[in-house]
């Protein structure tokens, strides 16, 4: 069996509509840190504050970069297309850099989804990633990336507190 570092180099999506996408993708950075390897974290279409924008420089080894303003998405702008453009370049300086054992590329689904980043360039730049892991999240994941990726896990949605009536809450959904 190949030791473990030698298996690196995988791609994950983690898409649905289910709560834990960002979650699932920062508990994978926490148990690559805990096993000394080094993790960049970049975010496409949030600015809004988050808790773990907020614990990013406590981490030992884990780079965090965010690219959006504080307002959701709904109708894209220029100004997103502009953050957009700047994440794409991010995610491919740090896949193809070598520094990095984990890069994940938080909300890049969504991003493909509203015709901010093609995904046929994220393709194109994961076929560049050498032994770097790589995770793409988001609701509404295309096709081309569960095609290509390793690992597809979809959050599915069955019981959420917004269908009571409670909004998000500070430390558990941001």
């Amino acid at each position: 069996m190949p030791n473990a570092n030698s298996e690196l180099g995988l791609v994950h999506v983690y898409t649905g509509n289910g709560k834990g996408k960002t979650t699932a993708a920062l508990g994978l950075c926490l148990r690559a840190i805990g096993q000394g390897l080094k993790c960049c974290f970049i975010q496409v279409m949030k600015g809004q504050d988050c808790g773990e924008w907020n614990i990013r420089e406590a981490l030992f080894n884990f780079d965090m970069y965010r690219f959006g303003t504080c307002n959701f998405v709904t109708e894209p702008t220029e100004v997103d297309r502009f953050w957009a453009d700047k994440a794409v370049e991010k995610f491919e300086e740090a896949v193809v850099s070598g520094e990095y054992d984990l890069v994940v590329f938080d909300e890049v689904c969504v991003a493909t989804y509203y015709k901010l980043i093609d995904p046929v360039k994220v393709i194109e730049i994961l076929k560049k990633r050498g032994n770097t892991e790589v995770v793409l999240t988001g609701r509404y994941a295309p096709e081309e990336f569960i095609e290509f990726a390793d690992y597809v896990t979809s959050m599915e949605e069955i019981k959420h507190p917004y269908q009571k009536g409670i909004l998000e809450r500070r430390g558990i959904e941001y």
